[in-house]
């Protein structure tokens, strides 16, 4: 009989919006890339969604969890609806044994996200939470270059569209960074501040947040819906370094300043950038382009999920780091009401 390690993961996507389709679309190309796994269903109560997806992936469709799991076995699922409905939507999964990779954020409250947390060890089921960036080429080659760092600044802009209304910038954009933040400086929050507006919609659709960790490092995060133009780009300094990456374009670029220790991050930010126009490095730096092997990151992050499956292993981003991430999210949510309040916004 064959093992499970020998037999193609039997997947379901629930939710076909446009999240969905994106996990559909990744899951058949690693299907008809010889990878061991196979589409086996689409869950959407959305008829007009559901029926696309059926016909364009040939796969089941299920307008309820319920009913997809009385038709089909599965063995993993990945659940892309909107985050209020991540709770409620794992938790029958969860309980007929299928493991999941829950889009970030991991749930709308810190209360739906321990009942996740505390499903996944009672049952010892596997659960990856989608924070995609984690999974950026750029981000997997600054790992191996970390050197305490000590400053962070952090943009994240975006175009305004009608998608993820449900939650507020903080949860929709800059928890990818605060997540990437995290897990790069490794110390628990110590103070944070923050202010955030709401603009086109009745949520908060621009924010800006100073985090100061135990450690002593500081970072500075802006997160738009409502801006003109798409960048998404992080930069920080950690002794005698100054390391810019874009998220976007899966650059990496490193300035060493070892011989020129002298220099404040004012001047290495100045240097940065004139660097970037094509000017040559001053005397004493060394400025390169990381070597980063480019990817698509949706679908490095669900070879990971998928390898996590199979070997019963932790996924690289646990349910207790969209825990983590969540819970600053709603911290800093808190502090712009606070700050709104204050000043009568």
């Amino acid at each position: 009989m064959p093992t499970r390690d020998a037999t193609p993961l039997r997947v379901a996507v629930v939710g076909a919006g446009a999240f969905g389709r994106n996990h559909l679309r990744v899951y058949r190309e690693l299907e008809q890339a010889g990878v061991l796994v196979r589409l086996a269903a689409v869950v959407d109560p959305n008829e007009a969604a559901r029926s696309a997806a059926q016909t364009q992936y040939a796969v089941p469709g299920f307008a309820s969890i319920d009913e997809c799991i009385a038709a089909v076995q599965l063995d993993a699922a990945s659940l892309c609806v909107p985050t209020v409905h991540h709770a409620a939507c794992a938790r029958p999964l969860l309980a007929a044994g299928v493991d999941l990779l829950i889009e970030k954020p991991l749930a709308a409250s810190l209360a739906q996200a321990d009942e996740i947390v505390r499903l996944v060890r009672e049952l010892g089921r596997t659960v990856q939470v989608g924070h995609l960036e984690r999974f950026n080429p750029a981000v997997r080659a600054v790992r191996s270059l970390l050197n305490r760092p000590m400053f962070f600044e952090v943009h994240r802009l975006s175009v305004f569209t009608p998608r993820s209304l449900d939650v507020d910038v903080v949860l929709d954009l800059m928890v990818h960074d605060l997540d990437i933040v995290m897990s790069l400086v490794g110390s628990p929050v110590r103070e944070l501040r923050a202010v955030g507006l709401p603009v086109l919609s009745p949520r908060v659709d621009i924010a800006n947040v100073r985090l100061e960790f135990e450690n002593g490092c500081v970072a500075n995060f802006t997160a738009s819906r409502v801006s003109t133009e798409r960048v998404r780009k992080m930069r920080f300094f950690q002794p005698h370094q100054y390391l810019s990456l874009d998220f976007a374009r899966q650059d990496l670029l490193l300035i060493d300043v070892t011989a020129a220790a002298g220099l404040g991050p004012s001047q290495l930010a100045a240097l940065a950038s004139a660097a970037a126009l094509g000017s040559q490095p001053a005397p004493g730096m060394s400025l390169r382009k990381v070597p980063v092997e480019p990817g698509e990151p949706l679908r490095l992050e669900i070879d990971a999920f998928l390898d996590a499956v199979r070997g019963h292993a932790q996924p690289q981003v646990s349910v207790e780091d969209g825990r983590a991430a969540l819970a600053l999210a709603l911290q800093i949510n808190a502090a712009i009401a606070s700050h709104a309040r204050r000043t009568g916004l």
